[in-house]
């Protein structure tokens, strides 16, 4: 009797004890976005087969690239007032359900214009997701936890574009079809919407594997967060146009997704056309470079969550990794430009995507500066500013590829979009302080 009462009061009341679905969600989302990647980028590593199908040259290679970012960059803002207005839920779902559709009816095209169709498809539904993303980092993490929340947010997008190389190209191969690659890929991401839709709530409080520990434990983080917020605030979503700070966050991200996403949408075409790589061998190459965004991304967060539990500010920490990233990123980048042996070009990108990647941190941001009320509409705002880029990064590189015959004034697009992003993030934003809106 006695023996037990005393083993009794020494274990642990795993009741005081906050539970973790907050991590569990993030790890969702770190799911949904990787499938994100995987879709989106499918045609990249299918390009050389389909242009070759369809007989197109680069200028409409990279017309068919860009589109998915057409109605992606349009949808940006509704999406990000959809999730601020209906939650996160049904907006992450409903997305999830509808790109998977576009993407396995992507498999019957018979020409780049059809194709170039379900690709806008494919843009329009895709769009909430990162706007609902950082609505739910917003409502789930606390102050210390939405770097690490922002990365695994972020992370699938390095860690998709990884798994794409490897899975679309793997399938191709063994199937001997891009078309049932693409089937494949769209039934898959219809059944992930529906485990989107089945584990994921709007407030902690609604599911039902949050604890009474883990409610408080976030709701007291947020309580600190309201008694920041700016008192006497208009409101008015336009009124965020007038701050600086709020354009520092759209170039920067348009900046990083300059570099990016020309990565993610000629680099296969270039380590296919300038170093002789074959389907597989290219799959391989792709992942080691976007697995290696992967990891950094990763470890951007962990370090900038430890640094500010350490007492660092919101400031020193983000101005000094964005800083750090944008640099590296931009002397890797030009680097490649100087040399041919394919091993130590796919060492190079595999560093710049690394760094650059510890950049996944701005989805802090719209939290940083904006209230609750209105994170979605930022995360839109910004998201936007990247998918500017998205529209035209592929155009202009299939434009410079078909008029020099060279990568060259491409990579230095590229270094020249990593200098922006250095200015952007380390001088315009200010991370101290919300914004009075």
């Amino acid at each position: 009797m006695t023996a037990g009462a005393t083993a009794t009061a020494a274990a642990p009341d795993t009741a005081l004890q906050p539970s973790k679905v907050r991590w569990k969600i993030f790890l969702m989302m770190l799911f949904l976005i990787s499938i994100n990647y995987i879709d989106r980028a499918s045609l990249s590593v299918a390009m050389p087969l389909i242009a070759k199908e369809f007989d197109i040259g680069p200028a409409v290679q990279g017309l068919l690239l860009s589109s998915f970012f057409w109605t992606y960059a349009l949808m940006q803002i509704p999406g990000g007032m959809l999730a601020d207005r209906f939650g996160p839920r049904v907006v992450i779902a409903g997305a999830t359900l509808g790109w998977g559709f576009f993407q396995a009816i992507a498999a019957v095209c018979t020409g780049w214009i059809p194709l170039l169709l379900t690709r806008l498809g494919l843009g329009a539904a895709e769009a909430p997701i990162y706007p609902a993303g950082g609505k739910l980092n917003g409502i789930w993490m606390t102050q210390n936890e939405r770097g690490r929340g922002a990365t695994l947010l972020d992370g699938g997008a390095p860690l998709g574009a990884a798994l794409g190389a490897i899975l679309i190209s793997g399938l191709i191969a063994m199937l001997g079809s891009w078309r049932l690659a693409f089937v494949i890929a769209g039934v898959g991401t219809v059944l992930a919407g529906l485990f989107a839709w089945s584990y994921i709530r709007n407030h902690p409080r609604e599911h039902p594997g949050v604890n009474d520990a883990e409610a408080k434990y976030i709701e007291a983080s947020h309580a600190a967060d309201a008694a920041s917020e700016p008192q006497g605030a208009s409101g008015r979503l336009l009124d965020f146009l007038r701050f600086r700070s709020v354009w520092g966050m759209f170039f920067g991200w348009m900046c990083f997704n300059a570099l990016f996403y020309g990565l993610l949408t000629w680099m296969p075409n270039y380590l296919s056309k300038v170093h002789g790589f074959d389907i597989k061998q290219m799959g391989g190459a792709v992942f080691i470079m976007f697995f290696s965004g992967f990891v950094g991304e990763m470890f951007g967060g962990w370090l900038a969550d430890k640094w500010k539990a350490a007492g660092a500010s919101n400031s020193k920490v983000l101005r000094t990794l964005f800083g750090i990233a944008s640099v590296i990123a931009t002397v890797a980048i030009y680097t490649v430009s100087q040399i041919t042996s394919p091993v130590a070009v796919v060492v190079l990108l595999s560093v710049t995507l690394f760094f650059l990647r510890w950049c996944g941190l701005f989805w802090c941001v719209p939290s940083i500066l904006g209230r609750r009320a209105h994170v979605g509409f930022l995360g839109g705002t910004m998201n936007l500013g990247g998918n500017v880029a998205g529209i035209g990064v592929p155009i202009v590189v299939g434009l410079i590829v078909q008029a020099t015959g060279s990568y060259f004034l491409a990579l230095m697009l590229f270094a020249a979009a990593g200098a922006g992003l250095f200015i952007c993030s380390t001088l315009l934003i200010d991370y101290s302080k919300k914004l009075p809106v």
